[in-house]
């Protein structure tokens, strides 16, 4: 009952005139069979007395009259049955339209991106998506079963009175007994099963990926050159299995045996109750009528206890993607944090990592264990390291993705945690090494580094010369406004260094509006090496004057940089410019030394 108050809560965003047509509609729906058992009971009963005096007579004037009556009855329910249907067609939508939106709002109200890292978090966001996007069985299909219940327990109530009215109230109570006794078996079992699909939400969101994979456009050239076709149906089969297999066992175990104790209470009810009925009748005690009438009813309440397919599965499983969206929901609101109490201050000596420490859920080591880091304002700063060193991290810290676990991120001595993150982050231009490829056009890709600023044309084109995107506008059909997307109409696909140009112009866009610290994450890691060659002489006119943070593993690219940071082991391992940390022959040393030399190898062979 709390679920189902839950989905009644729905209401105002489903649109309070369709709710009142909706029910109204129900409820005519529900009396309608009620009414067609009265008038054919009539029928029975008036047939004897109409034979008998002919068909000229008033008698048979009479029952043809109650048959027109029972074809009117049948004929509304036939007429408002697709009305009901298209009713709840657009109270659902509304409602999961609803839904999804708030959905999209918990998904985008934290500052970081900890809640999408969860992995329990992943599965309560993947089970009310899944629901949500497939538009079945979701909140929406859940509020309109619910009010179509109203149909099933009106016509269960209408029966219930005919009996006792004209019959027995112990007999009318009798057979809603059994009939709820019936229902409380179909939803306990749907309650119980839907409970055991939400434990094994793990399983079921690999067999989704799975399926994805095999029927995506984006994998299909690896699928089929490396022959993975039968590999990903066995592992699909195998991910199936794993949690449908106790699934089907648990389902016996809930509908089986507790389904032979019901039918047998129920068909003990209704036997005593038709026994009863038959021997009152024989002896008199009932008109035909009243007979017809009461074994009718008794017969049509028994099968209300069966499932209903336009409310249960709908109200059961709605439920579910409700509770995922509202447990989705309390886990961001567990990583929100306060607003920051001060504007954001513009950097001006330095920003420092003061002694931090900082590792991601579930994992086994911390990625940082007392970090001290200083870059200095207005110079470049060229972060390296192995991989899994923390060099991305580091940008995330730096961006208040993530905040550190100990220790803190200062800028001029402000811990960031105390400013307004929004504001912080427009000092911030940063591109990631995975940096989105939007589906837009080339100005649009640029402008949503200061979105704010996105109309500024002259300032677009300026960017985009400077990051060397003339030859690539230049062929275009529709420069700067040419749809970055092949599917898409005069839409085009760009190589990677060139869409890692318009990253690059992306994060010039941010610093001409206002950023104050450019962060670039492995820039030149889809470039050839002459490509990234020119990029890094052209970066310190680029840059020049910004503070400037660079990750790369590529030691050779960033002995430009005022400083060099070799992270290792969750903390600086070196630090200076490139000649300092040649001479220290450490290292940077080392590793420098060593890619130079597979460099002229390959350039050899």
């Amino acid at each position: 009952m709390r679920a189902r108050w839950e989905i009644a809560k729905l209401t105002p965003h489903a649109g309070m005139p369709l709710v009142v047509a909706l029910v109204a509609v129900n409820a005519v729906l529900g009396l309608l069979p009620v009414a067609f058992v009265v008038q054919t009971s009539v029928l029975i009963g008036r047939i004897p007395d109409a034979v008998r005096s002919g068909v000229d007579s008033p008698a048979w004037g009479g029952l043809v009259a109650v048959f027109l009556g029972s074809t009117a009855v049948l004929l509304a329910q036939q007429v408002l049955a697709p009305a009901q249907f298209a009713l709840g067609e657009v109270v659902a939508r509304r409602v999961d339209g609803y839904a999804f939106d708030r959905l999209m709002s918990a998904s985008l109200r934290s500052p970081g991106i900890a809640p999408l890292e969860d992995a329990a978090l992943l599965d309560e966001l993947g089970e009310a998506k899944q629901r949500l996007e497939s538009g079945w069985q979701g909140p929406g299909d859940a509020y309109a079963g619910l009010l179509a219940l109203l149909a099933r327990y009106l016509q269960l109530v209408g029966f219930a009175v005919a009996i006792g009215v004209l019959f027995s109230w112990l007999a009318a109570l009798g057979v809603v007994v059994a009939t709820m006794t019936f229902r409380y078996g179909q939803r306990g079992g749907l309650r119980k099963y839907s409970n055991l699909l939400r434990r094994h939400l793990p399983d079921r969101r690999r067999t989704w990926y799975l399926r994805e994979l095999s029927t995506s456009a984006a994998v299909a050239k690896e699928t089929r050159v490396f022959g993975l076709a039968e590999w990903l149906g066995e592992r699909y089969r195998e991910a199936y299995l794993a949690w449908m297999v106790p699934t089907w066992a648990y389902r016996r175990q809930v509908y089986l045996a507790p389904y032979l104790r019901y039918t047998a209470f129920g068909l003990l009810v209704t036997s005593a109750v038709l026994g009863v009925l038959g021997l009152t009748s024989s002896r008199g005690g009932l008109t035909l009528t009243e007979m017809a009438l009461v074994l009718q009813a008794t017969i049509a309440a028994s099968r209300l206890g069966d499932a209903y397919p336009e409310s249960d599965m709908s109200t059961q499983f709605g439920m579910d993607a409700l509770t995922s969206a509202a447990a989705f929901e309390r886990g961001v609101a567990r990583h929100l944090d306060q607003p920051g109490s001060s504007s954001a201050p513009t950097p001006s000596s330095l920003l420092r990592f003061d002694r931090v420490g900082f590792g991601y859920p579930g994992g086994t080591r911390p990625v940082f264990d007392g970090l001290h880091l200083d870059i200095p304002v207005g110079k470049c700063t060229a972060v390296v390291g192995l991989n899994g060193a923390g060099k991305t991290t580091l940008v995330k810290l730096l961006a208040r993705l993530h905040d550190p676990t100990t220790g803190a991120v200062r800028v001029d001595g402000v811990d960031i945690r105390t400013v307004d993150v929004a504001r912080w982050r427009r000092q911030l231009g940063v591109i990631f090494q995975h940096y989105l490829r939007y589906e837009a056009t080339i100005a649009e890709n640029i402008g949503f580094g200061a979105v704010e600023h996105a109309d500024d044309r002259v300032g677009i084109e300026e960017v985009a010369r400077r990051a060397g995107l003339d030859e690539v506008l230049a062929g275009l059909p529709l420069g700067l406004d040419t749809p970055l997307a092949a599917h898409m109409r005069d839409g085009v696909d760009l190589s990677g260094g060139q869409w890692q140009r318009v990253a690059l112009a992306r994060a010039l866009f941010a610093v001409r509006h206002g950023a104050s610290v450019l962060v670039l994450d492995e820039p030149t890691a889809s470039l050839d090496v002459r490509a990234e060659a020119r990029f890094y002489d052209e970066f310190v006119d680029l840059t020049r004057g910004v503070t400037t943070i660079l990750i790369s593993h590529r030691f050779a690219t960033v002995r430009l940089a005022d400083q060099i940071v070799v992270l290792e082991d969750g903390g600086v391992l070196e630090q200076g410019s490139h000649q300092d940390l040649m001479r220290a022959d450490g290292r940077y040393a080392r590793l420098f030394r060593l890619q130079a030399d597979r460099f002229n190898e390959g350039m050899r062979s």
